[in-house]
């Protein structure tokens, strides 16, 4: 059971191309968002539709896969684990991020 502890499985579709960033020759990652959508009826019996968005940071290998493959729109299955961090801003204000360190990713959807 220690395995699902911090465990999240999602899939969405990306809101733009993702930022590719290298530290040195070795180290690099990749940073995109998806967007999740899920469907209920209000009170009136109207469909109405909510989406989250969510911030995905991959490293190493499959980073390359993701700045050579993946592109605004594409639908992918993402697993991984939920990190938290905050930073102090240029104005001193404390700023909160949520993300998720993917471990696996599946492409859904093909390159155009």
């Amino acid at each position: 059971m220690s395995a699902i502890r911090n465990q999240v499985q999602l899939i969405g579709n990306l809101g733009q191309k993702p930022e590719i960033k290298t530290f040195g020759e070795e180290k690099k990652f990749a940073r995109f968002s998806i967007a999740t959508s899920d469907y209920y009826y209000d009170n009136k019996g109207e469909k109405k539709e909510q989406t989250q968005w969510h911030n995905v940071v991959v490293w190493g290998k499959q980073a390359d896969v993701v700045e050579k493959y993946l592109d605004k729109g594409m639908q992918v299955a993402v697993s991984g684990k939920i990190t938290y961090r905050n930073y102090d801003d240029k104005d001193g204000n404390k700023k909160y991020i949520t993300e998720i360190i993917a471990s696996d990713f599946l492409m859904l959807d093909k390159k155009n």
